[in-house]
C-alpha cells in the first residue's frame, strides 16, 4: 500500500486549500481512511476520516470547515479546506487500514499505512 499526499503550501488565515492523496496497492472501498496533521512540538491530531460504507467523521475543530471526500473509483482521497486559520499550520498526513472501524475511525493508532505528508502553512 502506497500513499502519497500534495496539494500543500503556504495562505493567509481565511484562505483555501485541496489536499489530495494517490492511493495504490489496494481497493479502497475496502479501507477506512482518513487526514491527520501533527504541528511541531504537539501530538498528531485527528482531522477526518472515512470508514468503508463512505460515511464520514470530523474532528471538533475543523467540523464546518474541511470537507473530506473520495474519487469514484476511491484511488484518491482529498480533504478541501476552508477559512483556514494559522493553527492549522501542520503536517497533513493521509493514513489507511483494511480494519472496519467507525468508534475508532479518527484514532490514528488504529491506521496501519501512512503517507510522507505535506505541509500547510497558514499566516495570519
Amino acid at each position: 500500500v502506497q500513499l502519497v499526499e500534495s496539494g500543500g503550501g503556504s495562505v493567509q488565515a481565511g484562505d483555501s486549500l485541496r489536499l489530495s492523496c494517490e492511493a495504490s496497492g489496494y481497493t479502497g472501498s475496502n479501507y477506512c481512511v482518513g487526514w491527520f496533521r501533527q504541528a511541531p512540538g504537539k501530538e498528531r491530531e485527528e482531522i477526518a476520516a472515512i470508514d468503508r460504507a463512505g460515511n464520514a467523521k470530523y474532528a471538533d475543530s475543523v467540523r464546518g470547515r474541511f470537507t473530506i471526500s473520495q474519487s469514484n473509483a476511491a484511488s484518491t482521497l482529498y480533504l478541501q479546506m476552508n477559512n483556514l486559520k494559522p493553527e492549522d499550520t501542520a503536517m497533513y498526513y493521509c493514513a489507511a487500514t483494511p480494519t472496519s472501524l467507525w468508534q475508532s475511525l479518527l484514532s490514528a493508532a488504529r491506521y496501519n499505512f501512512w503517507g510522507q505528508g505535506t505541509q500547510v502553512t497558514v499566516s495570519s
